[in-house]
């Protein structure tokens, strides 16, 4: 098992998110018990490419202060949606025999959405803890319905386990 932190980007992290403070909460809660219970954490990272503001070398491409990774931690840079398209972590997982992979960040309605479902098909058991991905309002949708839209009707007993926040932190307790 491994948790996953998705494109928690400086530019990004902020309290226009839906349910801001309590995924930061449990964004930083997950990343901490991940540690204690020797649960490797690993960081992907959105490349939009040059001239975007989440490019390499602009300071909001940096992951989060609240949820730096610490120095042996692995970070994935990706240029799409998926955390796992070109980036070489489905390789580095299934060579480690990992099977579960938990997942948190952002943005529900893009990355999280492409990672859950390029997750299952490559094999490995998605694990969505509550409140623990968020979004921005779209022009379809507000935040709250594009949270729960993925949480409650998407993802749940199709692409991964939408389960709640206690019983993700109980599984890495083990």
């Amino acid at each position: 098992m491994v948790l996953l932190i998705v494109d928690t980007q400086k530019a990004i992290v902020n309290d226009r998110l839906y349910g801001f403070k309590l995924f930061e909460s449990n964004v930083k809660r997950l990343i901490y018990t991940a540690r204690q219970n020797n649960v490797e954490v690993i960081y992907v990272r959105h490349d939009d490419g040059e001239g975007a503001e989440l490019t390499s070398g602009n300071s909001g491409f940096g992951i989060y202060d609240g949820f730096a990774p610490a120095c042996n931690e692995k970070v994935f840079d990706k240029t799409a949606n998926s955390a796992f398209k070109n980036t070489g972590l489905a390789e580095y997982l299934k060579n480690k025999g990992e099977d579960t992979v938990i997942i948190a960040g952002l943005q529900t309605d893009y990355c999280i959405d492409a990672t859950v479902k390029a997750g299952f098909e490559h094999g490995f058991k998605m694990i969505v803890p509550a409140n623990a991905n968020s979004t921005f309002d779209n022009p379809y949708m507000t935040a709250e319905q594009s949270y729960s839209y993925y949480n409650e009707f998407m993802w749940n007993k199709r692409y991964a386990d939408c389960i709640s926040f206690e019983q993700v932190l109980e599984l890495m307790n083990k």
